[in-house]
């Protein structure tokens, strides 16, 4: 009998363990069909109209390089780190994200398959009782 009862409770609660799976999909699949739509392309790196990719990797090359003499140098540590940096900040600044272009239904669609599961599964772990009205007169 205990198996039962705690597949009737998510996350200790009284919410049900149906509901929780059923948000779940929903959720999933709204965030999949909503990410589905969103194109990333990116642009190119300038710095005074010149390409500056090259030059964010000076200072992973110098970190990399003391590094290798001596594998404790802090400064050869912190150049490294601080050149993967400036090459992942790089990477992300010059990305640009575009929604496809796409009917009002289907972006509603994802939209509400995507919120309405995320409030199931929320409201599945709250609990049954934590949802019902409470007499405060």
């Amino acid at each position: 009998m205990l198996g039962d009862s705690r597949l009737n409770r998510p996350g200790g609660t009284s919410g049900g363990l149906a509901m929780f799976l059923l948000g779940f999909v929903m959720a999933v699949a709204g965030g999949y069909l909503f990410l589905d739509r969103v194109q990333i392309i990116a642009t190119s790196w300038s710095f005074f109209g010149f390409s500056s990719f090259g030059l964010s990797l000076v200072p992973l090359l110098i970190g990399v390089f003391l590094l290798f003499l001596d594998g404790h140098s802090l400064p050869g540590w912190l150049l490294t780190i601080g050149g993967l940096v400036i090459i992942f900040a790089g990477v992300l600044s010059h990305l640009g994200i575009f929604f496809r272009p796409t009917s009002l239904f289907e972006t509603l669609l994802m939209l509400i398959l995507l919120v309405g599961g995320l409030a199931l599964v929320v409201k599945s772990l709250r609990g049954a009782e934590a949802l019902e009205p409470t007499d405060s007169l």
